[in-house]
């Protein structure tokens, strides 16, 4: 099985949207940020929901610092024990064409003895700058609260210290939703082109409901969604089956929450109305006058 993979120095489809060219706040902060960060060699934990875009971040990071001409390596910690690890480390930290970054995906994933050989391989504090500079700069990502998985006694609290003495945190995509515009219009371009299909056309009112989702894959689902549009030139009816999809979440979730067969009624008649409207509007190519008019 192959647990590492080097990554390609050229840009990832999305760069231009996740940092820099960005509509939302949240995102800019986020870039001035990187921008103070990046020509460092201090360890990074990049903190955020799946499909969030951590390890396009990671690249970035690697592209902006003084090593951005050395390998990015890829270690996916879940595919790691510690010995495995430590020879890794062991094999970009020497010799010529090693490691500018190593990227470990889901740091807490690494078994106990995997966080120990982490620990010894950061760079200390006492060395010096030059010193520091030889060995390859660690960025690590999670999805999960590390200080929970500390509490718990699933990771060590010196190897949280040390690796998140600066953290930053990506936005999920409902928290950003001025970019999905941006997004869209990429994804088409991008599918539209792959796949030898006529780019889709979308209206202000598909701009609505997209951006009115809460999209907990973020921006990986709303490519996958984006890519089948694509594929069926259809996106009205794409919205309208992901429209029901995402209902029947949120009734799942709140039937879960609550054993009240009132509750549980007054779910599953909201969600039944819910998709009356939506076969109207998808019926008459969303006219939302003709479609009440249907539903009187």
């Amino acid at each position: 099985m192959q647990v590492t993979s080097q990554i390609t120095l050229m840009p990832a489809p999305a760069d231009r949207f996740l940092l820099g060219q960005t509509n939302s706040a949240a995102m800019q902060a986020l870039e001035r940020t990187v921008g103070k960060l990046a020509p460092t060699n201090i360890p990074l934990l990049l903190i955020g929901e799946n499909g969030t875009g951590k390890e396009i971040l990671a690249q970035q990071i690697h592209q902006r610092s003084l090593k951005g001409t050395q390998p990015l390596v890829k270690v996916i910690c879940a595919f790691l024990s510690g010995e495995s690890l430590s020879a890794h480390f062991n094999g970009h930290s020497n010799g010529d064409g090693q490691a500018g970054t190593l990227f470990l995906k889901e740091i807490s994933e690494l078994d106990h003895i995997g966080q120990r050989t982490l620990l010894y391989s950061l760079p200390q504090e006492e060395r010096t700058p030059s010193e520091q500079f030889r060995g390859p700069r660690f960025i690590s990502s999670t999805t999960r609260n590390l200080e929970e998985e500390v509490r718990a006694g699933r990771f060590r609290a010196d190897l949280y210290y040390q690796i998140s003495a600066v953290s930053v945190t990506l936005p999920p995509l409902r928290r950003r939703t001025e970019d999905i515009p941006d997004f869209v219009e990429l994804f088409l371009a991008k599918y539209s082109t792959l796949l030898g299909r006529p780019r889709p056309h979308l209206d202000s009112q598909d701009f609505v409901l997209l951006q009115g989702f809460s999209w907990p894959g973020n921006i990986r689902e709303l490519e996958n969604v984006v890519r089948k549009i694509v594929v069926l030139n259809d996106p009205k009816a794409v919205l309208s089956q992901y429209a029901v999809h995402m209902t029947d979440i949120h009734i799942t979730q709140a039937t879960a929450k609550t054993s009240s067969l009132k509750r549980a009624a007054r779910v599953a008649s909201d969600r039944t109305e819910r998709q009356l409207i939506l076969e109207a509007l998808a019926r008459t190519c969303w006219n939302r006058k003709r479609a009440a008019q249907e539903l009187q």
